[in-house]
């Protein structure tokens, strides 16, 4: 999905569509989670050599279920754009995430590998040609939006592959890490947003590992809803160039823990730091904070007058016609 635009101005005097779907999020994530023996058999097995795919938002949830997938013993695990997939490289899996169930590049993948790879799909629309693409598919209608700007959707499928993973390692029921993230997302609905940080210009999102994903997609959902000036980057590349963005009236955002002395470095420029989790002092689950920039998305396209639901230049899905390259 492109990530170039700002929002359409807002003129409705209701409140979006998008924060609605935002505070939905613990209890869908809590769905996904009970609704796993039912989508068992079309999630990648232990060992297996597995890609996962998608476009935009999708991409940067694969993109952390990758490091989290093979992070956690379970398996080699790739993330690619659908796009960039490496067709001259073998996979026992490809899994591909996608809401609308119609995105060209995903769609043009799975029919490329059909009958040569084993294929899965996630997605929230079970009226769609993906049913037919992927030799099996996860269908979580009840995580699906009306708002073109992903969220809940995106967040939901990656709660599915974490309860999947630490089902895999037999962790105990109501002690799973994610039974923790969705108590973080209940107050990550609620919680006061920092004065400071819906005051700031600028906005450098961090992540190490798996967090690297959710970093990316949080500077995608203030570039998408709000036109705001966001960058991404893994935690330890911020002092290699990046730092020189930052300074007063600008945020670094981490997501997960932080690098020994870049809470020293974010000072000394005079950067506002917003993290959760540093050395032995933990706080919200990255998945949980990654609402907290959702929120922030929209408290900054409403500022500036946009529409949160309806960002310039996007919709829905991205449907190519027969001449794309």
């Amino acid at each position: 999905m492109p990530t170039n635009a700002a929002s359409t101005p807002n003129t409705a005097s209701t409140a979006p569509r998008t924060s609605a779907e935002i505070v939905s999020q613990p209890a869908l994530w809590r769905q996904a989670a009970q609704s796993l023996p039912r989508h068992t058999a079309a999630l990648p097995r232990r060992g297996e050599r597995v890609a996962a795919v998608g476009c935009g938002t999708s991409w940067f949830m694969a993109q952390s279920y990758a490091a989290l997938r093979e992070g956690g013993g379970h398996g080699e695990t790739d993330a690619f754009a659908a796009s960039e997939f490496p067709h001259g490289r073998r996979y026992d899996r490809i899994l591909a995430i996608t809401r609308s169930g119609t995105t060209t590049e995903v769609l043009d993948l799975l029919h490329r590998v059909q009958g040569t790879t084993p294929t899965s799909a996630i997605t929230a629309d079970p009226a769609t040609p993906v049913m037919r693409a992927a030799d099996a598919v996860v269908v979580l209608d009840f995580a699906d939006e009306e708002s073109v700007v992903q969220t809940r959707f995106a967040t939901t499928s990656l709660a599915l592959l974490r309860a999947h993973l630490e089902a895999q390692d037999a962790l105990p029921v109501g002690v799973r890490p994610l039974d923790a993230a969705i108590r973080d997302a209940e107050r990550a609905v609620v919680e006061p947003l920092d004065a400071a940080v819906c005051g700031a210009e600028q906005f450098t999102f961090l992540g190490v590992g798996w967090t690297s994903g959710l970093a990316l997609e949080a500077g995608l959902k203030m570039r998408e809803a709000a036109g705001a000036w966001t960058e991404a980057y893994p935690a330890m590349e911020y002092r290699h160039g990046p730092i020189s963005i930052t300074g007063p009236g600008r945020v670094v955002w981490a997501f997960g823990p932080l690098p020994a002395g870049l809470a020293d470095d974010v000072a000394r420029v005079d950067g506002t730091l917003v993290a959760t989790s540093t050395g032995a002092a933990t706080g919200l689950d990255p998945l949980a904070d990654l609402i907290r920039a959702q929120r922030l998305a929209v408290v900054l396209a409403e500022a500036r007058g946009y529409d949160p639901d309806r960002p310039r230049n996007l919709t829905r899905s991205v449907v190519l016609g027969d001449s794309h390259v």
